[in-house]
């Protein structure tokens, strides 16, 4: 298959009025400058509901920067971004939240020394009752019992909610911080390398909790350069190489050959006979 450079995606109207055939997020020609580096030269980009798109390229080919200018981080110096067709200007991580974009980076930002309760609610714990000269009493039943439905509804599998999370595996980790990550139900969740460094059953934990988003209606954007992880869960593959979108490919449609000859630049048939010599 010939890479496109406009796929049809999957948005038959939603929230916000949004008309069949329009994505949930759409992004038209993003650019950003760090000095005299172009990280990125007029991206076009889309992700609709109940759909995975991987984002993937070589190192350097922007798809960081791009993830951080839809949450946020790093607001993009020129372009358009559209959420349920309407324009929107995305200027902090505050303004992505509220626009229903939730983005978990790979240091995953978890607090070890806390158990999974207190990382689920940092920085929003429910009290229990009216505060007294300005002190709250947590209301830790409600919170253990709702971190408990939570990660239950997502799959994930722990030993309790009150284990600390310096003894949780990486795969068990990374499923605390997206299941924090969905909490207030965000339309958009991107993931950042998700199964990085993770061995095989955690990849898979982690996989199977990407394809539950998908399958709850989450517009879900993963960043890998694992190309059997991107295969196992994509809908749709974006290819960035040096700043510029490239190609784009359904994943029911292509090879992982055709999808690396893209992100390198190679052909097709030099790609090919690499991956045989490596499984010679």
């Amino acid at each position: 298959m010939s890479a496109v450079s406009r796929p049809v995606t999957g948005g038959a109207g939603g929230a916000g009025g949004r008309t069949a055939g329009t994505p949930l997020l759409r992004l038209e020609g993003i650019s950003k400058r760090f000095g005299a580096v172009q990280a990125l030269q007029d991206v076009d980009f889309e992700c609709d509901v109940g759909e995975v798109v991987a984002l993937v390229g070589d190192n350097g080919a922007g798809k960081s920067t791009l993830v951080k200018a839809i949450a946020g981080t790093q607001p993009a110096d020129s372009g358009r971004i559209f959420v349920d067709g309407r324009e929107v200007h995305i200027t902090s991580p505050q303004a992505a939240a509220e626009l229903g974009i939730a983005t978990v980076y790979q240091d995953l930002a978890l607090c070890d020394n806390l158990d999974v309760v207190a990382n689920l609610y940092v920085g929003r714990e429910r009290a229990r009752g009216r505060a007294l000269r300005g002190l709250a009493v947590l209301d830790e039943v409600a919170m253990e019992h709702e971190a408990q439905s939570l990660l239950e509804r997502l799959s994930v599998r722990i030993p309790s909610v009150r284990t600390e999370v310096a003894s949780l595996s990486g795969g068990q980790r990374q499923s605390i911080a997206v299941a924090r990550a969905t909490m207030g139900d965000p339309r958009v969740v991107i993931l950042d390398e998700p199964t990085a460094a993770l061995g095989v059953a955690q990849t898979a934990q982690v996989l199977d909790l990407v394809r539950r988003l998908r399958d709850e209606g989450h517009a879900v954007i993963v960043i890998s350069h694992n190309m059997v992880d991107v295969f196992a869960v994509a809908d749709r593959i974006v290819v960035l190489r040096l700043g510029r979108r490239v190609a784009t490919f359904r994943v029911a449609e292509t090879t992982a050959e055709e999808v690396v000859a893209a992100i390198t630049g190679a052909g097709q048939e030099e790609v090919r006979s690499t991956f045989a010599s490596e499984a010679s």
